[in-house]
Formats: structure tokens, C-alpha cells, sequence
């Protein structure tokens, strides 16, 4: 029998996932909510068929569920790679204005023949890419210490 993890066991290592799969995406989905970044930190490379994207990562796994933080909340900076990467299309937002910043709400993956699929980056603001993969391959790394979250606070969402 395996146990689920825990709070407690939240540690200060940074985080490397790899997602192969559907179930493997929404783990890191929900890591990636109301992660920030400009649009020059956004990368695609259609020669390496690579997307990549440097965030300012929300450390949602240090919270225990409550709003009880007292303003302790962590950032951390954090490299978003999608590999085999066919086509990238923007929408909502424009490519060229760098100092665009973008929140990420989500990431989801819409299967298609064998391996293929597209997969949804959706930012706030009714933006977003979607991205013609061959196969789901992503790579996100925290690439820097934890730092405090320079507004003292955690995101908020309307109630649905």
C-alpha cells in the first residue's frame, strides 16, 4: 500500500518533473498555476523543436491548504520545456511586446493519432499557445533558490 505524501514532507531541493502522460501533465499543471512570466522569456525553437518558457513559479506545494502564511510565500524561478514541438500558435497576446507579463492558469494535453496531440498553455487574460506536439515530452526545473514572494501574498481566485 503507498501512502500519499504529505505537507510535512514538502522539501527545500528544487523540483524536476517529467511528463510522458495525461496524469503526469496535471501534476504539473497545478504546480505551474499563477506561475508569471514576460513573453521575452519565452522561447521556441522550431530547428531543436523546443518551447520553453522561465517562470516565476508560486511554491504551491509549501502550503498546507489554509491562508495562514503570513506573508512567508516563495517564488522560485523555474524552466518550462516542451520537447518534439511541430508548431506553435499565439493567441491573445503579442509575441513582440517582451514586456508583456503572463500568468499561467493551465496546462492540458488533447490526444491525437499515436503519440501526437496539441497541448494548451492558457495564460490570464483569454490568452494562450497551443502547441502540435508529436509526443507529450515535458521538462519543468526549478533553476534557482526559493525566493520571498516580492508582494507578500498568495494568488487568488474568484470562487466558482
Amino acid at each position: 500500500m503507498t501512502e500519499d505524501a504529505r505537507f510535512e514532507d514538502v522539501s527545500e531541493k528544487p523540483l524536476r518533473l517529467i511528463a510522458r502522460s495525461e496524469e503526469d501533465l496535471v501534476v504539473i499543471s497545478a504546480l505551474l498555476q499563477d506561475a508569471v512570466a514576460t513573453v521575452s522569456d519565452i522561447s521556441w525553437s522550431p530547428k531543436k523543436r523546443r518551447f520553453s518558457m522561465l517562470l516565476n513559479r508560486f511554491r504551491w506545494e509549501i502550503m498546507d491548504g489554509s491562508d495562514t502564511g503570513g506573508g512567508n510565500y516563495e517564488r522560485v524561478r523555474t524552466v518550462l520545456t516542451v520537447n518534439d514541438v511541430l508548431k506553435v500558435r499565439a493567441s491573445g497576446l503579442n509575441p513582440k511586446d517582451g514586456d508583456m507579463v503572463i500568468s499561467v492558469l493551465s496546462l492540458a494535453f488533447v490526444p491525437g493519432e499515436e503519440c501526437s496531440g496539441k497541448l494548451s498553455v492558457t495564460v490570464s487574460g483569454d490568452g494562450g499557445f497551443e502547441l502540435d506536439v508529436e509526443c507529450l515530452d515535458i521538462e519543468m526545473t526549478d533553476a534557482t533558490q526559493p525566493y520571498q514572494a516580492v508582494s507578500g501574498s498568495r494568488p487568488k481566485h474568484p470562487e466558482t
